[in-house]
């Protein structure tokens, strides 16, 4: 276990098998976790923990890699499955607190919070003003979501509490309909261009992977109105985070809220000196019961898989294994 987990979820793994838990809250290396997995059936990995071939080659008793997390960029599937190691993730939990906490995101940047929250510490506030830093409403306005998968479509269901219209890119294989609102209205499906021209909040939930690495770069971001405002809860390397300080500086866009980053926890450091960028340290599903829920998840996904059964969330292509 590369970090620790809340004790209440490990008590039923504890009493069957020997449990090796890493201490030091800043995570094990590549080599460390290698070392110390070579004889492991289970290997229990956090998002900043890379299990690629080279560590699988040194764990050959593995059976599963139970990720807690909803993404698993951080695993090689194929590798994995070449070696008949199953790999596991903990979606469908963390939705709700995740898509909440990007309308927290959404308001911090759009209504100035965390940069009037740091005025007020230094003692710079004196006091009322009509026009003292002024933000933007959000009703009428459009969300625009790349990545309309749960969360994306968790954000998206709340959209109309906050008065704001839905559009999304379609996926890759195509919906039949577009996808609606819980009352029924539909949501509009635009591309990938027409949404960053139109929209008035880009909020971003999409995988990591070739097609997205970059995603949000100089050029996409030129696209956006400079009224505009960036969100994102995907993934670090999604944005390129040069290209959207850049951006910032010039006035392309209003602002942005991150939660991820390219090089967690490093941050670009042209980020820092600018205040229309809220950072935060990746607390998209930060609450005590939903962190607890994908622990234990993630235990009982190795306990399936361990007593021979289907595990409860595989993630794509890893099960079943690839035969010898």
């Amino acid at each position: 276990m590369t970090k620790r987990l809340p004790t209440s979820v490990l008590d039923e793994l504890s009493a069957r098998y020997a449990v090796e838990i890493w201490k030091d809250p800043s995570g094990p290396s590549a080599e460390e976790i290698a070392l110390h997995a070579a004889s492991c059936t289970a290997i229990i990995s956090q998002p900043t923990d890379r299990v690629d071939a080279a560590l699988l080659d040194r764990t050959p008793e593995l059976r599963v890699v139970a990720n807690v997390a909803v993404g698993y960029d951080n695993v090689d599937v194929p590798a994995a499955r070449e070696r008949r190691v199953i790999v596991t993730n903990t979606p469908d939990v963390l939705t709700d607190s995740c898509a909440t906490y990007t309308w927290g995101l959404i308001l911090a940047a759009t209504r100035r919070i965390a940069e009037g929250d740091r005025l007020v510490r230094r003692g710079a506030w004196h006091g009322w003003a009509i026009d003292f830093m002024l933000g933007c409403e959000l009703v009428g306005r459009q969300l625009g979501i790349i990545g309309m998968g749960r969360i994306g479509q968790a954000v998206a269901a709340k959209a109309g509490a906050f008065g704001m219209q839905v559009a999304y890119v379609p996926s890759r294989r195509g919906d039949r309909e577009p996808l609606r609102a819980p009352d029924g209205t539909p949501y509009r499906p635009l591309s990938l261009d027409e949404l960053l021209v139109t929209s008035d909040i880009v909020s971003l939930h999409v995988p990591l992977g070739p097609e997205t690495h970059h995603l949000i770069d100089a050029k996409t971001l030129a696209r956006m109105k400079r009224s505009a405002f960036l969100v994102n809860m995907a993934r670090g390397p999604v944005v390129d985070e040069a290209a959207l300080a850049w951006a910032l500086r010039e006035g392309l866009i209003s602002g942005a809220a991150l939660d991820v980053y390219e090089n967690e926890p490093s941050v670009h450091p042209d980020l820092f000196d600018l205040e229309q960028v809220v950072l935060a340290p990746h607390l998209g599903s930060a609450t005590r019961e939903t962190r607890t829920a994908m622990a234990d998840l993630a235990v009982r996904n190795v306990l399936a898989v361990l007593d021979g059964r289907s595990p409860l969330t595989p993630v794509p292509g890893s099960y079943p294994p690839q035969p010898r």
